[in-house]
């Protein structure tokens, strides 16, 4: 399978410790993607990722398995982005909200032009990815 490298915009909040905490977490979120699409019918294999293996391997506790498929990799800009976004606005929004929305889609929409109008299909993954430590 072919896998896509992406070379990353950032948001003007995001710093180094976002970079240092993404590394951290993505492969145990890639799981976790997987796992979710699989439970809801999809088409992916079943990982048997349960939320305790996505919250050890997110904390360097457990091992994180190879993936199957690739699937995720498409999505990672727009998980990556919410689960950054999260440690910039988190303070002020506990919950997602439409205002919220709002900054992320402008966010979104300048450090993803191309992606720009196509927020209605990445919105869910930054929803993931700003939910992501919500489910600790």
């Amino acid at each position: 399978m072919n896998q896509t490298t992406y070379q990353y915009k950032n948001p003007s909040w995001w710093t180094e410790e976002n970079d240092s905490s993404w590394e951290r977490v993505k492969s145990a979120l890639k799981r976790d993607w997987d796992q979710t699409k699989h439970d809801f019918g999809g088409d992916e294999p079943d990982t048997n990722q349960k939320l305790r293996n996505t919250i050890h391997q997110a904390s360097g506790k457990e091992a994180i398995p190879p993936r199957r498929q690739l699937a995720y990799d498409d999505l990672e800009p727009a998980v990556r982005f919410g689960y950054g976004a999260r440690s910039k606005y988190g303070t002020d929004y506990t919950d997602w909200n439409d205002e919220l929305e709002n900054s992320l889609r402008e966010d979104w929409g300048t450090i993803a032009p191309d992606r720009k109008q196509a927020w209605h299909e990445d919105r869910a993954a930054v929803r993931y990815g700003w939910n992501f430590d919500d489910e600790e």
